[in-house]
């Protein structure tokens, strides 16, 4: 099984899978609405924009195991991203990405070094991982990287199949 096999759920509840991205890089991020860094989805939305034409997409994903800081039903979380942030990109269901209750998606992402070489647990709301377009993980950016830094523009670009 690979990452694109992987079942999920849209945020309004629709099975999907990774693989409706295939042959796309995608940026997957565990979002939250009452967050710090919940700014972040401003960022997110403008890379999204900027390169969804050339084979790019952001995949949001809701979590609230980090202090209850997505709280929201999923219409709540859909009218909060598109009427704050103006928010295109897709959102999954509300999932756990630690814990006992994790899920398979993010077994198989937690396994994947940052930059300092080190895997394991989801640090924060807006940890990132970068999926190539074959659905490798090949990048993983800790939640404090904004997502128009330098290195994470790089690693993005370096995906883009067009």
């Amino acid at each position: 099984m690979t990452l694109h096999d992987i079942p999920l759920r849209t945020l309004d509840g629709e099975p999907t899978t990774l693989g409706a991205y295939a042959g796309s890089a995608v940026l997957l991020v565990n979002v939250a609405s009452q967050c710090g860094l919940t700014p972040q989805y401003a960022g997110l939305e403008r890379l999204q924009k900027q390169y969804a034409d050339r084979g790019f997409t952001v995949l949001g994903v809701p979590c609230n195991q980090f202090a209850g800081q997505e709280p929201g039903t999923a219409e709540e979380i859909q009218t909060f991203c598109s009427t704050t942030y103006g928010v295109s990109f897709p959102l999954l269901e509300k999932i756990d990405v630690n814990g006992e209750g994790r899920h398979p998606l993010y077994t198989e992402l937690t396994k994947l070094d940052d930059a300092e070489g080190t895997a394991g647990d989801v640090q924060w709301n807006f940890e990132k991982f970068l999926i190539s377009p074959a659905g490798e993980p090949v990048a993983r950016i800790r939640p404090r990287t904004e997502p128009e830094a330098p290195e994470v523009v790089a690693a993005v670009e370096a995906q883009l199949p067009r």
